[in-house]
């Protein structure tokens, strides 16, 4: 019966806050880039190819700053800032491309790959799983209102035991 009510609970707080499921998704994806950042920048370090960190220092960047918009996007009990929305779509579209360059510059090395350089393979499948997840939390801010609608079709309503009927009491006067 407690599993039921934290899920009601947690229902409940989907349905009052329903863009806090992108800023999950971005969060998600931020910290899978940022725990796997040694990878890319020993990566960076041995191909060595012309923007390669500019193109990271960019997708850091940009995702911090893509918090702040999402954050700002979704005000409480005011309509969307859509200048936030199309600042924060903007931003992610930069992160996807400087990610999809940089995924671009690895298959063009010619470097040898060995048990020492095995950073290089981690490096090309972090950038290709951040352009997917960036690519869902793009989707997921943009389907927000459908989303918000689905969430309030489900009941979470709490179903209260009756305690017998009351008698109707009797106001008129009586002198």
């Amino acid at each position: 019966m407690k599993i039921k009510e934290i899920y009601r609970k947690f229902i409940v707080s989907l349905k009052r806050n329903p863009q806090s499921i992108p800023l999950v998704a971005l969060a998600l994806s931020f910290v899978y880039y940022s725990f796997n950042l040694t990878n890319i920048s020993q990566t960076t370090a041995l191909i060595n190819a012309k923007h390669m960190g500019l193109s990271c220092f960019i997708t850091m960047l940009f995702s911090i700053l893509s918090f702040v918009c999402l954050l700002n996007a979704f005000p409480k009990r005011k309509k969307p800032n859509i200048f936030m929305i199309i600042l924060f779509a903007v931003m992610t579209i930069i992160i996807v491309y400087c990610d999809s360059y940089y995924f671009g510059l690895i298959e063009k090395s010619t470097i040898l790959i060995n048990d020492m350089r095995l950073f290089v393979p981690k490096a090309k499948m972090v950038v290709g799983t951040h352009v997917l997840l960036m690519s869902i939390t793009l989707s997921l801010t943009y389907l927000e209102p459908v989303i918000a609608k689905l969430l309030k079709k489900i009941n979470t309503s709490i179903e209260v035991e009756d305690n017998g009927t009351i008698d109707a009491i009797d106001i008129t006067d009586e002198e």
